[in-house]
């Protein structure tokens, strides 16, 4: 049995628009029985919330085929220090998780100081949480993406934010998204696989192939989201399957992928 890592942004939609054919893709493995789950560095909306938006696009999936940043890093910080504390820069998809994982969000002298995405900071904010570092919490970014995609154009990500607060203490972020291996193999544990069998699809380098890449998974890089063909020049590790997008891995397309399971290498040069 194998199963499927997929990113969301550049994958299956483009802000709020389906990319041609991800809807079929997904009903295929559904269809099939392959397990898979949508991986996000997006914390701001729940898994509930997420689901509900594939929907609307006509993509057959539940809340329990999401995972995000924002579940990685409270299962992470619950796991370090259960019944913690953290003051958190974020939106719901990030106090839900907190809180679902036991952890209390608080003002004051807290264990953490939980940086993800979001639209509603206040420079009294970022200030706070500036002094609360300097007073003694951990800070912790959901993950270091330095920008976001959105329909009017391109914002600062939680990277960018992260690192204003690293520039203001000298202390340095730990990071729990992609390509963190903390996510990555949370998120193969969940659907019950080892690396082998695990499968990483994603359209940006830096986060999806690279963290498959580190853990041993099949990467599929598809070119329908932030990287062209030429850009893969620039990197040092390259994924093991390359793809206009998803709309290509027709069940035949898949087995066929599948069959290199054993010697992946060996199947990107054939691929």
């Amino acid at each position: 049995m194998y199963g499927l890592l997929i990113d969301m942004d550049g994958v299956i939609y483009k802000s709020s628009q389906l990319i041609p054919g991800a809807d079929l893709f997904i009903n295929s493995l559904r269809e099939r029985g392959v397990p898979f789950l949508f991986l996000t560095n997006n914390s701001q909306r729940t898994r509930r919330d997420i689901a509900a938006k594939l929907q609307r696009m006509g993509v057959h999936a539940g809340p329990e085929h999401v995972f995000t940043c924002a579940m990685a890093t409270a299962r992470f910080l619950a796991n370090q220090k259960p019944g913690g504390t953290a003051y958190v820069l974020g939106e719901t998809g990030l106090t839900t998780a907190m809180h679902t994982n036991g952890f209390a969000i608080v003002d004051k002298d807290p264990d953490y100081v939980v940086v993800g995405e979001g639209r509603t900071y206040t420079f009294e904010m970022l200030e706070h949480a500036t002094n609360l570092v300097l007073g003694g919490a951990k800070l912790i970014a959901t993950n270091m993406d330095p920008s976001c995609p959105t329909s009017s154009g391109t914002r600062p990500g939680c990277g960018a934010v992260v690192a204003l607060i690293e520039e203001a203490t000298g202390r340095k972020a730990f990071s729990v998204g992609k390509p963190s291996p903390i996510m990555m193999r949370a998120a193969r544990k969940e659907l019950g696989l080892d690396a082998d069998h695990t499968f990483m699809i994603g359209d940006t380098m830096s986060t999806d192939v690279l963290g498959g890449v580190q853990l041993g998974y099949h990467t599929i890089l598809v070119l329908s989201g932030g990287t062209k063909r030429e850009d893969l020049a620039h990197y040092s590790y390259q994924p093991d399957t390359i793809v206009e997008s998803v709309a290509e891995l027709s069940p035949a397309r898949f087995e066929q992928i599948m069959q290199g399971i054993g010697a992946p290498r060996q199947l990107a040069a054939t691929a």
